[in-house]
C-alpha cells in the first residue's frame, strides 16, 4: 500500500464507552455500523467471513448462524482475547512506547460516514510517529498468512481505524506460534482509505435497504444461505425461460463433471507415485517433494510440498 501525504484529520467521536459493557450490549452497538474488524468482510477481503454472513448479522438475521462462544478454549478468539494484554506488554518492552486501553466504540466525525465505527485495542502514548496499536495472535495455520507482513484483511482493518480516528499510523504487533513477536508499521494511505470508504458504503447500502449482497462461493456464504433459508416450502420455481440462470445451471453441471474427472485423475497420479515410493517416507522431484508417513492414527498420510 502506498503512503500518502498526511492530511489534517478530525478526531473520532466516542459513540459509547465499553467499560463495563456486556458482550451482548457490545454486539448490539456494533450493528449500528461497520466496525474495523468488519471492514475486510464488507469489501470482500476476509478469508474467514463473507459479506452475506456479515449482512445477516447487521440486519438481525444471525439467529441460525453458528455462534462463537467467548469461553470456548478451542477457538482462536478465546486465546486472542486472553493473550492481547500480553502482546501489548511485549510491544511496550520491545519499543519503549507506553500504551493504554481506549475502552470506547469510536465513530467517524463526518455525518455522511457516521456508519464507520472502530474499536481500538490500544492508543500509543507520547509518540508523534505512531498512534494506534493493534494486537494479533496467529497459530500454525494463521502464521502462514503473515510471511510477507500483515495479511490484506488486517491492513484493511487498520486503514479503517486510521480513517475513523484521523490518525496517521498504527503498529500491528502479532504473536506467531505463541513464541515469536513481530511488529509491523502501517502508514495512513489516503488512496486506500478513499477506495475503502466507497466499497464499505456500497455494503452499508445493502444493510439499510435490507438487500442481501451476492453470495461469493465461500464456505461462509454457504453457511449463511443455509441459515437464511433453513426450510423449503415444497413448491417449484420455474427458471426455464430465464437465460442467465439456465446458463448458470449448465455451467454448474459442467464444472461438477470436470471436478469428478479431475478427482479420478488425481487419485491415479497419487497412487502411481505411492506405488513407486513403496516403503520410502519422502520422495524428491524436480519441482517439489512428497511425504508418505505413518500418522498417530496408524495409517500413512500422503502430503505434497510444491
Amino acid at each position: 500500500m502506498n503512503q500518502a501525504i498526511a492530511i489534517p484529520q478530525r478526531n473520532a467521536l466516542r459513540l459509547a464507552s465499553t467499560k463495563g459493557m456486556s458482550r451482548d450490549e457490545w454486539l448490539i452497538m456494533r450493528k449500528q455500523g461497520i466496525g474495523s474488524s468488519d471492514a475486510a468482510t464488507a469489501v470482500g477481503l476476509n478469508p474467514y467471513q463473507s459479506p452475506l454472513e456479515l449482512w445477516m448479522i447487521k440486519t438481525g438475521r444471525e439467529e441460525n448462524l453458528p455462534k462463537i462462544d467467548p469461553n470456548d478454549e478451542t477457538h482462536p478468539t478465546y486465546w486472542g482475547n486472553i493473550l492481547e494484554p500480553i502482546v501489548a506488554a511485549h510491544y511496550t518492552k520491545r519499543t519503549g512506547f507506553k500504551v493504554r486501553k481506549t475502552n470506547a466504540i469510536l465513530q467517524h466525525p463526518d455525518t455522511d460516514k457516521a456508519w464507520m465505527l472502530a474499536n481500538i485495542d490500544y492508543s500509543i502514548v507520547g509518540s508523534k510517529e505512531v498512534q494506534i496499536l493493534e494486537c494479533k495472535t496467529a497459530g500454525e495455520f494463521g502464521s502462514r498468512l503473515w510471511r510477507e507482513g500483515p495479511p490484506e484483511y488486517v491492513q484493511v482493518q487498520v486503514q479503517h481505524q486510521l480513517a475513523v480516528t484521523g490518525r496517521q499510523a498504527a503498529d500491528v504487533c502479532v504473536l506467531l506460534h505463541g513464541q515469536k513477536i513481530e511488529i509491523h508499521r502501517v502508514e495512513r494511505d489516503e488512496e486506500v482509505i478513499t477506495r475503502l470508504i466507497d466499497l464499505e458504503r456500497r455494503f452499508w447500502q445493502y444493510v439499510i435497504t435490507d438487500t442481501p449482497p451476492p453470495a461469493d462461493g465461500s464456505e461462509s456464504s454457504g453457511k449463511a444461505l443455509q441459515a437464511l433459508y433453513p426450510y423449503d416450502r415444497g413448491d417449484t420455481l420455474d427458471l426455464s425461460e430465464d437465460r442467465e440462470f439456465s446458463e448458470s445451471f449448465a455451467d454448474l453441471v459442467s464444472v461438477r463433471a470436470e471436478i469428478e474427472s479431475r478427482k479420478e485423475l488425481e487419485a491415479q497420479l497419487k497412487q502411481r507415485i505411492q506405488e513407486r515410493m513403496g516403503e520410502c517416507s519422502y520422495t524428491r522431484f524436480a519441482t517439489g517433494a512428497v511425504s508418505w508417513k505413518r500418522s498417530k492414527a496408524g495409517s500413512r498420510r500422503f502430503l505434497i510440498n510444491p
